[in-house]
């Protein structure tokens, strides 16, 4: 009887090994075969980098002397170290001290062995790991762990990207009173996890206490490395992280939080401490003490399901006048593009304009569609005609966001954005053009193309008076910035009364335009007296790394006397001295094509400079109003383009062979009612 009972159990204990096996082990360790970083080297043998003429690095230049009138400045506020939990599991293996070398010009090695090195050294960087993940494994070198956290330490840092798939958090959709707009995801009791409860500490009880005291010593080493790294004048290193709760199929609700000084709270507040981006501000608002500072950039909007722009948190609550004046005060800016595709506006989700189909990764929603698609309220510009709708109701507007572009990738190699050379963005599992350019297989995320769902991502652009912590911070503050997809074009943007065309051959306009109007990021004051439109001034240079310009565009979007919001787009400069036509308002093709078996771009057409001075022929004084500049280069080839060359295949039928890289200056309002 005994032996029967004993050989009930052990067939019972091969029964569960054999469960977790095939359930866990085996699609785990198939997934590493695939992406995971130990057959990485296997998949880059397949390319071949010499089938490509590409420009060479090029080295920091001295740096800018002070200027009142601002100096140009590029960087990057959104990367990832393997100090994120997910980039880990994606194979990263790069940290915080080698992305702060990596923004300074030095090349690293990806996953795969691709050199990862920046065309030009970036002036500004934010490391902005998740803050989720502080304190989670820096004990799992401990001595003295109990069994739990030895297994979930091993779990936790084992390059899988599969791994991900089962720890991460994935709240599901609920349905709740549908006065409420799609996309808002209702749990009005939702509780905040508890602190301590992500990756590590959640499968480890007795870890909880050691992961809260992890993260504080986690935070604070994070910022004492961005001292080490701060050269004022060559390479100003911004204390920052990432707030980032977690939303159904893998949507993104997230922000990244900049410190102006290494004055910094104690404690860097993640979604385990608040439930949404209200209480978070109230809580840092509560942290900062004298000399501390901060702003929130929020990211993917495109990825909100709809919450970015709603009148809704995630869970659920509503904002009252006082939340949105808590956003005005600490949320400037919006990313407005990024490794996860542009996020200005989309085709068929309230706009028109046709250059909104470019790089977008979803189609709009069906109806009854929660997840996985193009939401209205998803999209900045969208954003900035819902600001209009609230100055309207509260006499005030929250949503005056200027504009800057990141990568979020999570390699430790910021600003790493030009399409020659795009490395992937997540560790092994597009660490070559083979794995970037793979069919589909499955559902698993992990074995998903990136072909359309990842671009290099963009920059972020400042004219600031000088590189400090300080002067990048306050020209972040006041919005005077602005966002590329990837190359750095120069970019003016001003308006101003009482300034004629002449301005345009003078030798400091930008000292005249200041003085008697605003830089992009302001606010113009209308008042009745003002009956003609404010002139306009745009002046955009292109990289000389990059193709010639192609036009400079004007995108206007007001609100009538019925509360109803309009947006109309306009060509307002053409290369090669052609005319906008005036049936179109857009400037005719000037020819300019790509060669897509070497990705060379034609040299005959385009410009290197684009100048004009608009004035809008539909102005009215009483109107409240926002203008924003899209500058665009001629056509160049896409990165997945660049990865066909290099592996002898024709150019991925997926996605267009061809791109026109862009700048999105940030808006100036017009607002006669302050």
């Amino acid at each position: 009887m005994l032996k029967k009972i004993g050989l009930g159990i052990s067939l019972l204990l091969l029964v569960a090994i054999g469960f977790v096996v095939f359930r866990f082990v085996l699609p785990l360790q198939a997934i590493a075969d695939r992406v995971g970083p130990d057959t990485a080297p296997r998949d880059y043998a397949l390319q071949d980098n010499s089938r490509l003429d590409l420009p060479n690095p090029q080295p920091a230049g001295d740096p800018q002397p002070a200027n009142p009138d601002g100096n140009l400045y590029w960087g990057e506020l959104h990367v990832h170290t393997a100090e994120s939990f997910d980039a880990t599991l994606f194979g990263t293996t790069l940290g915080v001290e080698d992305a702060y070398r990596f923004a300074k010009g030095e090349p690293l090695q990806s996953p795969s062995g691709e050199v990862m090195q920046l065309s030009r050294p970036l002036d500004f960087v934010a490391i902005t790991d998740h803050a989720e993940g502080f304190g989670t494994r820096t004990h799992c070198s401990d001595d003295d762990l109990s069994w739990r956290e030895s297994l979930a330490c091993a779990i936790a840092n084992e390059p899988n990207p599969g791994i991900f798939q089962l720890l991460v958090p994935r709240p599901e959709p609920e349905l709740g009173d549908t006065s409420k707009p799609a996309g808002v995801y209702q749990n009005e009791t939702r509780e905040p996890l508890e602190p301590g409860a992500f990756p590590t500490c959640r499968f480890a009880d007795d870890a909880s206490e050691r992961c809260a005291e992890n993260a504080l010593s986690d935070w604070a080493r994070f910022a004492e490395l961005a001292d080490r790294y701060y050269e004022p004048g060559r390479l100003t290193t911004l204390i920052a992280y990432e707030y980032s709760p977690p939303l159904p199929d893998q949507g993104k609700h997230h922000r990244n939080v900049i410190f102006r000084s290494n004055v910094v709270p104690e404690r860097a507040l993640s979604s385990l401490d608040v439930p949404n981006a209200i209480e978070l501000w109230r809580g840092l608002e509560a942290g900062c003490g004298e000399g501390c500072d901060f702003l929130t950039i929020p990211h993917n909007p495109n990825k909100s399901w709809g919450l970015m722009y709603s009148r809704f948190t995630w869970d659920g609550k509503e904002y009252t006048k006082d939340d949105w004046r808590i956003r005005q005060r600490r949320e400037p800016l919006a990313e407005i593009f990024q490794i996860k595709g542009a996020q200005e506006c989309a085709l068929g989700v309230g706009a028109t304009d046709e250059e909104c189909a470019f790089e977008q990764v979803f189609d709009p929603c069906d109806p009854g569609e929660l997840t996985g698609c193009a939401f209205q309220t998803g999209f900045v510009r969208q954003g900035l005609k819902v600001g209009l709708e609230l100055d309207r109701e509260f006499g005030f507007n929250p949503l005056q966001s200027g504009f800057v572009a990141a990568t979020d990738s999570h390699n430790s190699n910021p600003g790493d954005v030009e399409e020659w050379d795009f490395p992937g963005s997540a560790g092994a599992i597009n660490s070559s053009a083979y794995r970037r350019l793979r069919e589909d297989r499955g559902e698993v995320p992990a074995f998903k193309s990136s072909v359309r769902f990842n671009t290099p991502g963009g920059l972020a652009a400042v004219w600031a008076p000088e590189n400090t912590r300080e002067a990048i911070f306050d020209a972040l503050a006041r919005r005077e910035t602005y966002a590329t997809s990837g190359p750095r074009m120069a970019v003016r943007f001003f308006a101003s009364w009482g300034v004629g065309d002449g301005i345009m051959d003078g030798l400091n306009p930008e000292r005249t335009l200041r003085a008697r109007g605003v830089p992009m990021g302001g606010v113009l004051n209308p008042d009745a007296s003002r009956t003609t439109s404010p002139g306009f001034f745009v002046w955009a240079t292109r990289d000389p790394m990059d193709a010639p310009l192609q036009r400079v565009q004007m995108v206007k979007g007001w609100i009538d006397e019925d509360g109803e919001t309009h947006e109309k787009v306009v060509d307002i400069a053409c290369a090669d001295g052609l005319q906008v036509d005036p049936a179109t308002s857009r400037c005719p093709d000037n020819g300019a094509t790509v060669d897509l078996e070497t990705c060379k771009y034609s040299t005959h057409s385009g410009a290197n400079e684009l100048k004009t001075i608009w004035r809008d022929p539909d102005y009215d004084p009483e109107q409240n109003a926002f203008y924003y500049v899209r500058v665009i280069m001629n056509p160049t080839c896409r990165w997945s383009s660049y990865d066909a060359i290099r592996l002898g295949r024709d150019p991925d039928p997926r996605v267009p062979a061809t791109i026109r890289e862009r700048a999105w200056t940030s808006p100036i309002w017009l607002d006669p009612t302050v």
